[in-house]
């Protein structure tokens, strides 16, 4: 059955102009046609087409199932790359595999004179998490927050979460499978190509991060982000 995304379903009983135009000139669905919507926030709706308006498509609810809410999230705090097409395919992958929000942060060695005034393209990346949302047949988008500078990240994060920061500096760092402690809510803070700097590894240190290893490869930050986000899915299941 074809699977549709509706943020609003109920408010208003009808697919958004993106969807509709999907649903009705892609997919050719007429009147009577069963689909499946899902909101993002973890329904699904059985659903039928009442008036496939490519515009407007006007849907009637047949039943609605309400996912079991997970006993643990994912938080993702990444460097964004110059190359965004990596990024990309990284929070398409992450989605598929369990990520609860993404976070793009500012560090000391982001590439400043790319990113200095810009912006992260969030409609773009929405755009993508939703497709993949729907790929993997999940109930839930994940949250997306644009670029966010690195003493303010650190203010922000929740206290109540196992908080962990993956580095390649020698130090105490322990490797992350062993110290995730299933149930909980975490934050994992993944660096730029270079590394973070040894003060904002000690920043981190002093907020509650504990520093991690991914293994013994030396990972691109997109796979770093994704080896991570897979893990502590892995760890809870």
């Amino acid at each position: 059955m074809h699977l549709f995304f509706e943020p609003d379903l109920q408010e208003r009983l009808s697919l958004s102009e993106e969807e509709s135009r999907h649903a009705v000139k892609v997919m050719r669905l007429g009147t009577g046609d069963a689909i499946k919507i899902v909101d993002g926030k973890g329904s699904l709706y059985e659903a039928e087409i009442v008036n496939p308006d490519p515009k407007h498509c006007t849907v009637r609810i047949r039943s609605e199932q309400k996912h079991e809410t997970l006993p643990y999230s994912i938080h993702l705090a990444i460097t964004p790359t110059k190359d965004l097409d990596r990024i990309e395919w990284m929070l398409e992958k992450c989605v598929e595999v369990g990520v609860s929000r993404v976070s793009f942060i500012l560090t000391k060695r982001t590439d400043e004179r790319y990113w200095k005034g810009k912006s992260i393209h969030l409609e773009r990346l929405q755009k993508i998490a939703v497709s993949a949302m729907k790929q993997s047949l999940s109930w839930t988008l994940p949250g997306l927050e644009g670029l966010i500078s690195w003493k303010d990240f650190l203010k922000e994060v929740n206290p109540d979460s196992q908080k962990f920061i993956a580095h390649l500096e020698d130090d105490d760092r322990k490797l992350l499978k062993s110290e995730i402690i299933p149930g909980k809510d975490y934050v994992i803070l993944i660096g730029p190509e270079g590394d973070f700097i040894a003060s904002e590894i000690e920043d981190a240190k002093q907020a509650g991060f504990q520093p991690v290893s991914l293994g013994n490869s030396r990972l691109r930050t997109e796979t770093a982000g994704l080896v991570a986000v897979h893990t502590l899915d892995l760890m809870n299941q």
